[in-house]
C-alpha cells in the first residue's frame, strides 16, 4: 500500500494544471479525506479529494509546518 502524502496546514503546492484564473499556486487550509486548498492568485477555495491532489501535484513550493515549539 502506498504511503499518503504528507502535507500540513499551511505548506503551499503547485499543481500540474491551472485554475482558470492562471494560477498554479495554492495553500493548504485543510488536511484530512478532502483537502481545503486556496488559490494564491486569485484567493478562490476548493476542496478536493486527497488522491486528486496526490495525482495533480507538481511540487511542494514551501512547507508552512505549524507545529508549535517543544517544551523542554
Amino acid at each position: 500500500m502506498k504511503e499518503p502524502l504528507k502535507l500540513s496546514v499551511g505548506d503551499q503546492i503547485r499543481l500540474k494544471k491551472p485554475h482558470p484564473c492562471g494560477g498554479t499556486d495554492w495553500e493548504v487550509l485543510r488536511v484530512g479525506m478532502d483537502i481545503r486548498l486556496q488559490c494564491l492568485t486569485c484567493g478562490h477555495l476548493i476542496l478536493i479529494p486527497r488522491s486528486k491532489v496526490e495525482k495533480r501535484l507538481k511540487k511542494i513550493i514551501k512547507s508552512g509546518n505549524l507545529e508549535p515549539p517543544e517544551l523542554v
